[in-house]
């Protein structure tokens, strides 16, 4: 009787110690993972969205605001945030080539699309000979109008175009056009005393139009160069956690979240990688 009650007592311990491991492999497995995401102010309320998603799955994000483009690439190539998403693919590729960073895309986000705008033609087609075009004059805009432009119709560009704005480099200007760089800022007012002008999405908005209806041309989902993208640092785009996010953002309906928020003025654009050159 007494072996008996010893061998039923070496049991339970045994079996509340492998239960007691078991509950804390358990918990192990369902630890919150912690991630920081740095952006932009304007990206806040599609973060809100995954933030609240990402924590049905056991992930908590926090979300640092940077007010400039410049620090949250280096934020993330310090260690300082896990991922960012802010930018286009087109100033990601320049930037990290220019300060050496070791960071990688792991998804594409959106497009904020530039468009065309005139108050006196509704068809890229029908704006007269010897027109007056404004266009934004900083470099990278600039290179971005030229595009547009050449997506158009209107312009012909060398196939080695680099993307960087020079109205040397036009090379075809069937109508003669004739273009006015002028500050991005300033480009929805003037308008009246144009043809045509290449508005930025941001500074269109502002100005109170609503890209998808009122450009009559405007950038999709081609124009890859300005597809936005999702970065981490290079070793680490696989890691599963950083993947589950990209899933959460590219789901339905975070696409539609995105559209009803901003009045459809950003274009939700989850294309794979090597459509971006990655």
């Amino acid at each position: 009787m007494k072996q008996w009650m010893i061998t039923l007592s070496i049991l339970l311990t045994v079996g509340f110690v492998l239960a007691g491991c078991s509950s804390e492999g358990d918990a192990a497995s369902e630890e919150t993972k912690k991630v920081k995401v740095g952006l932009n102010g304007s990206g806040v309320p599609i973060w809100e969205k995954i933030k609240e998603k990402a924590a049905e799955e056991n992930i908590e994000i926090e979300l640092v605001e940077f007010a400039d483009y410049v620090r949250p690439n280096m934020a993330l190539a310090d260690g300082d945030i896990d991922l960012n998403a802010f930018q286009t693919v087109s100033y990601f590729d320049s930037f990290i080539k220019e300060h050496n960073l070791d960071l990688a895309p792991i998804g594409t986000t959106l497009i904020a699309p530039m468009g065309i705008y005139s108050e006196k033609y509704e068809d890229v087609s029908n704006i007269p000979e010897g027109s007056s075009i404004a266009i934004p004059k900083e470099a990278t805009n600039m290179g971005r109008a030229l595009l547009l432009l050449e997506e158009s119709g209107l312009i012909g560009l060398p196939e080695d175009f680099d993307g960087n704005g020079d109205l040397s480099k036009i090379e075809e200007n069937p109508k003669n056009l004739k273009f006015e760089p002028i500050v991005a800022a300033q480009t929805p007012r003037v308008l009246p005393d144009v043809a045509a002008s290449l508005i930025n999405n941001g500074v269109a908005v502002e100005a109170g139009f609503v890209p998808v209806e009122d450009a009559i041309a405007i950038e999709d989902e081609t124009a890859q160069p300005y597809i936005n993208i999702m970065a981490a640092r290079a070793d680490e785009t696989d890691n599963e956690t950083y993947q589950k996010i990209v899933d959460i953002y590219q789901a339905e309906d975070v696409a539609d979240h995105i559209e009803e928020v901003y009045n459809q003025s950003l274009i939700p654009t989850f294309v794979p990688l090597k459509e971006i050159g990655w």
